[in-house]
């Protein structure tokens, strides 16, 4: 069977080292200015990083320079392709054909991914690509199965193909959106995006008999979120999408946090191993059950299986788990009083599972005792005061750092 590469989001040096903990065999971040995530805590130190750790431990890093340039931009954009030729990632993703342009001039040795901001969905967009130097293509995520199983049977044999299987889906076509510009002066194509079509909107009708007389449509007393989609999930459709020979599967996210991205990583390499291992008993559920308790919207198959597929909008707007959340990180494991940077207010009595890397079953207990972490002395609770806050907690298992701790409410 055909490797497939498990491709993650890394918005810091310190979610990268998480990702390929939990499974990645790649990530793919950027710096703030030029990525579609401004707001990601990513910086050239951490970007050089990030590449060194990689390739040391023999896993691959690209880089994001995916934004729409204006001209003022092309002085810092060649300044980053002559580091990047030095810094040599695995490969730069974009879509704008002058930044493309611009990387081959000026880093020519780094292979180029076109971003799926680039709106591929035909075998001719790849033939596109492919004959102007493209090693990948990342496709729109409208594509539907049958679709990609065409262009994957009829495309140039070395040309890459990656798809999005999981994560949030953008209200407009692959992202190509400029609500957020117009509504709150942020612009998407820029990386910095508001998520507008995630707000509450109210909506009002015009009577047709009473001219200037507005109706109020509502689905909640806050309004309706009818521009805010669900979050797509293929764990079900990875046979289907390993079969079909897909080259990379990624996961959207690089400003979730380090529970988010341990979480959903470890469900798709378990997935994935695990129908390598055994395609006959392949059972999608009880990694379902584990994504489940890190959604934070609904989930859809979007239009993979189905053009026609109307389950895709999110109208309650819900953003956020009632089960479970982050408790935690282990930061030194030792057998009587281990310390844990906690997330979240953790408690004597707190339900807590440790998410172990490659293993989809997470080991449950309870907290029997709490040390405060400078003087030893035991307490029975300690809320995140300040950013790093650390206590000391007996671990029923051998745990490894950075392992991630999820709380159940």
């Amino acid at each position: 069977m055909k490797p497939i590469e498990l491709l993650a989001p890394a918005g810091s040096f310190e979610k990268a080292k998480i990702a390929f903990l939990y499974g990645a065999d790649a990530v793919y971040c950027g710096t703030s200015s030029l990525s579609l995530r401004a707001r990601a805590d990513m910086e050239d130190e951490d970007l050089k990083k990030t590449i060194k750790y990689a390739h040391e431990i023999g896993k691959k890093v690209y880089v994001t320079l995916n934004i729409f340039a204006w001209d003022e931009k092309y002085e810092e954009i060649i300044e980053m392709a002559k580091e990047l030729e030095i810094l040599k990632p695995d490969g730069i993703i974009a879509s704008d054909v002058g930044v493309i342009e611009t990387l081959q001039q000026y880093a020519p040795s780094v292979p180029i991914n076109v971003s799926t901001q680039a709106n591929i969905i035909s075998l001719q967009d790849c033939k596109f690509w492919y004959k102007y130097g493209a090693k990948r293509v990342i496709m729109a995520r409208e594509m539907n199965k049958e679709q990609l199983k065409y262009i994957m049977e009829n495309k140039p044999k070395d040309l890459e193909v990656e798809i999005f299987i999981h994560g949030a889906i953008c209200f407009a076509f692959s992202g190509r959106c400029f609500l957020s510009d117009f509504l709150a002066c942020r612009s998407a194509n820029l990386g910095d995006c508001a998520q507008s079509c995630r707000w509450s909107y109210n909506l009002y009708v015009e009577e047709k008999n009473n001219p200037g007389e507005l109706m109020p449509i509502e689905t909640s007393e806050y309004g309706t979120s009818i521009f805010s989609s669900k979050d797509l999930c293929l764990i079900k459709e990875i046979p289907e999408i390993i079969d079909m020979g897909i080259d990379s599967v990624k996961i959207e996210g690089r400003l979730k946090t380090e529970y988010y991205l341990a979480s959903v990583i470890n469900a798709y390499r378990n997935a994935i191993d695990d129908y390598q291992k055994d395609p006959e008993n392949y059972d999608y559920t009880k990694y379902l059950n584990e994504l489940d308790k890190v959604k934070t919207r609904g989930l859809t198959t979007f239009y993979f299986n189905d053009r026609n597929n109307k389950d895709i909008q999110e109208y309650g707007g819900r953003q956020y788990n009632e089960n479970y959340e982050f408790g935690g990180k282990v930061v030194e494991y030792k057998e009587e009083k281990s310390i844990i940077e906690i997330k979240n207010k953790l408690k004597v009595g707190d339900t807590l599972e440790i998410l172990i890397p490659n293993k989809i079953e997470p080991f449950k207990f309870n907290i029997e005792k709490l040390w405060d972490n400078e003087t030893d002395e035991e307490i029975t609770e300690i809320s995140p005061g300040v950013k790093g806050q650390l206590v000391k907690m007996k671990l029923p298992i051998k745990c490894e750092k950075d392992w991630i701790l999820r709380r159940k409410k």
